[in-house]
């Protein structure tokens, strides 16, 4: 059985703005479903000039899996968006978060070199993780 949700993803470029979802047909297993994009563009916001990454997504559903055609329409819709690496990877993550909400999830953005770095961005999901550290302290020194 096929579900629509729709969300409005007001910042994206694309008319797309609906994530489609079906019934997980095995709801009772704990499986690895694995999606990768590797033609993701987006601009940089910073020069205006685009980006070129792969995106990985992976999880394990719960009641709902993302339908393809969906997720590639949504993707698109980064085409003509001006956002930087971190926040586009976890914007992925949120959405994908909202629509499914899956058992667990991570999201990597691989990106292409720009000035001879390239980046590599993973946000992660998992409940039963512990939390992430917050240092309060700073690792840098007036002498250093």
């Amino acid at each position: 059985m096929y579900a629509v949700i729709v969300l409005t993803f007001s910042w994206l470029s694309s008319d797309m703005t609906e994530l489609e979802t079906f019934e997980n047909p095995h709801p009772q297993r704990n499986y690895v479903i694995r999606h990768v994009a590797p033609e993701f563009t987006s601009v940089c916001p910073k020069t205006n000039q685009p980006d070129f990454g792969t995106i990985e997504i992976e999880y394990v559903a719960d009641k709902l899996c993302v339908e393809l055609k969906s997720l590639k329409c949504y993707l698109q819709g980064y085409r003509n968006v001006g956002v930087f690496y971190e926040d586009v990877v976890n914007r992925i993550l949120n959405d994908l978060l909202a629509v499914l909400k899956p058992r667990r999830m991570t999201v990597v953005g691989k990106f292409t070199p720009r000035g001879g770095i390239h980046s590599t961005i993973t946000a992660q999901y998992n409940p039963s993780a512990p939390p992430a550290i917050k240092s309060t302290e700073s690792t840098r020194t007036d002498d250093s």
